[in-house]
């Protein structure tokens, strides 16, 4: 069976509240011989910053020389970006060769996210990976994610996303976030709030879980941006100094978190050091040069991270002749989004990402700050083309337009 039926069947059975269910997904994993077993487990949750700590955390496994598994969402432009091997995405084929495989073990319908999870997990049993860094897909308690006991626990940061879901409170977001707390397992979290810190160390100390938080600055406590090279200058405090591969404040503490789940897994600092200059991390501002334009692709999907966003927007080069294209999914908070991020454009275009689950005109319109000119193109290519005209353009709002936006330019810069 082709890649593309496999996947097109799976994509129906996306839907929160469907699915096995956590108990019923650990009896698909025994079915399947415990494969999630057979290799260490990096578990992270969080809010914002979690793809692009996972992303820098199988970097470093990797550098250290080990053979490393790395599960994510969303993808940019190929579903088979969720699912690597030291770097490198799953092909076509093997993917659907092991959700068939996973299928042959089905006895309660999975949902899309439970799919992708019993198939990630096999195959990194099936590729001999030493390591497994996997991505929560929504909170974190009931997620799938969580039938694997880690060696060590992440926690980026909590803010209010999937409220709908997950609890109108900071409070009640971190108990579902802290919900991958195992007992005896370590802890690293970079959340800063008081009051979901609290919820996470009295969860930790409920465990019996070893708990450290990670401060801003640890170890690097100073940074500078270069935006020829598209990188930052990190210094810790014995002088020494770091390249990260990645731009922004946000990825600033990624690394510091990075760092300390490096050192928890007893990783050089030689490895962690290569990671940091190697990593790539699409769609988490960056910069995409063409013939014309200077794309900048950033994700950012829900107010805290549009907030620190402009926050590092004003510190960038950009902030002059550039263009706003963005979208939102219908269950974002797009009205606080989009007073955040209007009064930084003087030219702004609204579209539609490619979802069905796309905030539409009406929708949008609404939501406009006072004053606030725009022009909406429901289609997101020629939004991509009135977006050209300018010679620079930000990109951001919803991580599926992101990725359309960074497939379609991909091809024209070749």
């Amino acid at each position: 069976m082709s890649f593309d039926i496999v996947f097109n069947y799976i994509l129906k059975r996306s839907g929160i509240g469907c699915g096995a269910g956590l108990e019923g997904f650990r009896a698909l994993l025994e079915r399947l011989g415990n494969p999630q077993n057979q290799y260490r487990i990096v578990h992270v949750a969080g809010t914002n910053g979690k793809g692009s700590v996972c992303t820098l955390i199988a970097q470093a496994l990797t550098c250290a020389g080990y053979k490393t598994g790395l599960f994510v969402s969303p993808h940019l432009v190929s579903p088979t970006e969720r699912i690597q091997v030291n770097g490198t995405p799953i092909s076509k084929q093997r993917f659907a060769q092991t959700v068939l495989s996973v299928f042959q073990e089905e006895e309660e319908e999975l949902n899309f996210f439970e799919i992708l999870t019993a198939a990630a997990l096999l195959y990194f049993a099936r590729q001999k990976v030493q390591y497994a860094v996997l991505e929560t897909g929504l909170g974190g308690r009931k997620d799938p994610t969580s039938a694997c006991t880690p060696a060590v626990s992440v926690i980026t940061s909590i803010g209010l996303d999937h409220m709908q879901f997950l609890g109108s409170s900071l409070t009640q977001i971190a108990r579902e976030k802290a919900g991958i707390i195992k007992p005896h397992v370590p802890v690293i979290s970079g959340t800063v709030n008081p009051a979901a810190r609290d919820v996470i160390r009295k969860t930790a100390k409920e465990k019996n879980a070893p708990l450290r938080f990670v401060g801003e600055g640890e170890p690097f406590y100073e940074y500078a941006y270069d935006f020829v090279n598209n990188q930052t200058v990190l210094h810790t405090r014995d002088r020494q100094e770091w390249l990260l591969h990645a731009l922004g404040r946000r990825q600033t503490i990624n690394a510091c978190v990075a760092y300390q789940v490096g050192r928890q897994l007893g990783l050089p600092e030689e490895a962690l050091q290569k990671a940091f200059e190697t990593v790539s991390l699409p769609g988490r501002f960056e910069v995409v040069r063409t013939a014309k334009n200077t794309f900048i692709l950033d994700g950012a999907h829900n107010p805290q991270a549009v907030e620190l966003l402009m926050e590092f927007w004003q510190k960038t080069p950009f902030t002059h002749d550039t263009a706003l294209l963005c979208g939102f999914m219908k269950d974002k908070d797009y009205k606080k989004m989009l007073a955040l991020l209007c009064p930084h454009f003087e030219r702004i275009i609204l579209t539609v990402p490619p979802s069905a689950r796309g905030a539409d005109e009406a929708a949008l319109r609404a939501a406009l700050p006072k004053k606030a000119q725009v022009t909406f193109e429901p289609d997101w290519k020629k939004a991509l083309l009135l977006a050209k005209k300018s010679p620079r353009v930000l990109c951001t709002g919803s991580f599926y337009l992101v990725g359309a936006v960074r497939g379609r330019l991909r091809i024209r810069a070749r």
